[in-house]
C-alpha cells in the first residue's frame, strides 16, 4: 500500500529503518529483529541503499522479502550515488516488478574518501533530479524524500536549504522524513518555516534513540545534528556506563515522541540501526 494513502487514512503512523547487513550472521540477526518488531505492527519498514553491487541487490531483495514474506509494507531507499540514468531505470523496473510501491528518493552521501558529491556520468546531481526522472518515466511509486530540521550540512543557511526542499517537493514528492534531531523545538520551527514556504506534504519526524555515545557523536558530527546542552550533560555523566547511556537515550527519545504526538505529527520514523530493544522500550512506554 502507498505510504501517502496510509498517512491519509490512519492516525499517527510508525515506521522503522534498517540497513542491509554485510554478513550472513548480520542477516540472521536482522530477520530476528524484524520478527520481534513485527509484533509492534509498524505501518511500514524502510531499507537503506548502498551504491552498486551486492548492497544494492540486498536492498531490493530485502524490501521484497519484508513485503511479501513478513507482510509488512516496505519502502526502498534509492540514491544517485554511482548510478547513470540507465542504471536507475533498471533498479526502478526491478522494484516495480517486485511489487514495491514506495521509494525514498535521495541524493546520497559522497562515497568514503570523496570530499564532495560528484554525479556519475549521465547521472543525477540532486535528489530533485532523481524525483523528476522517476515522475517523467511514468512510474507510479509513492515517493518520499529527506529534510533537515537543522539544515543540511552542505547548505549555506536554513533558507537555502528550504529552497532546495521546495524544489524537491515540487518535483513530485508525496511526503518527507527528517534527519535525526534531539530538540523538538528545532522540528516545530522547521515545520513552521516549511509551511510558510508552501511546502504542504506530510513531514514525518525521524528519531534515533541514543544507545551508544561514541556512535551518536560520530553520526552528529557527520550530519550536523545538535545534542542539546541538558542531554549532553546527562550523557557525559553516564559516559562510563553503557547501560546508563542507553537509559538516558531511551528516556529522551520517549519524551520526544510523546511531545511530538501531542502536537499532532503524522507519524514517527525510527532509525533502529538494525536493533530492536530501544524501539521496543519506547513503544512500551508510549502505550503506557
Amino acid at each position: 500500500m502507498r505510504i501517502s494513502d496510509l498517512l491519509a487514512t490512519r492516525g499517527p503512523i510508525f515506521s522503522f529503518e534498517f540497513f542491509p547487513p554485510k554478513t550472513e550472521q548480520g542477516e540472521r540477526n536482522l530477520l530476528r529483529t524484524l520478527e520481534t518488531l513485527r509484533a509492534l505492527q509498524p505501518t511500514f519498514v524502510s531499507v537503506t541503499y548502498g551504491a552498486g553491487g551486492s548492497s544494492q541487490n540486498q536492498t531490493i531483495e530485502l524490501v521484497c522479502r519484508i513485503k511479501h514474506d513478513l507482510n509488512i509494507e516496505s519502502m526502498a531507499h534509492l540514491t544517485c550515488v554511482g548510478a547513470s540514468r540507465a542504471d536507475m531505470l533498471a533498479v526502478l523496473r526491478r522494484l516495480e516488478a517486485g511489487g514495491i510501491e514506495n521509494v525514498l528518493a535521495l541524493r546520497g552521501d559522497p562515497p568514503q574518501g570523496q570530499a564532495s558529491f560528484a554525479p556519475a556520468a549521465d547521472g543525477f546531481a540532486h535528489a530533485s533530479d532523481l524525483v523528476g526522472f522517476i515522475r517523467a518515466q511514468g512510474f507510479q511509486f509513492c515517493l518520499g524524500g529527506a529534510c533537515y530540521p537543522e539544515g543540511h550540512v552542505e547548505s549555506p543557511d536554513p533558507e537555502t536549504d528550504l529552497t532546495h526542499l521546495k524544489t524537491k517537493v515540487d518535483a513530485g514528492l508525496d511526503f518527507v522524513i527528517t534527519q535525526l534531531f534531539f530538540d523538538n523545538a528545532d522540528f516545530f520551527a522547521f515545520v513552521e518555516r516549511a509551511r510558510a514556504r508552501r511546502i504542504a506534504v506530510p513531514i514525518i519526524p525521524g528519531i534515533m534513540p541514543i544507545t551508544n555515545l561514541a556512535q551518536i557523536e560520530r553520526f552528529t558530527s557527520l550530519c550536523g545534528a545538535r545534542i542539546p546542552p541538558a542531554l549532553r550533560r546527562q550523557l557525559d555523566a553516564a559516559r562510563a556506563d553503557d547501560a546508563a547511556v542507553r537509559a538516558v537515550g531511551i528516556d529522551h527519545a520517549t519524551r520526544q515522541c510523546r511531545d511530538l504526538l501531542a502536537h499532532g505529527v503524522p507519524g514517527i520514523h525510527f532509525y533502529t540501526l538494525n536493533q530492536s530493544p530501544a524501539t521496543r522500550a519506547i513503544f512500551a512506554a508510549l502505550r503506557r
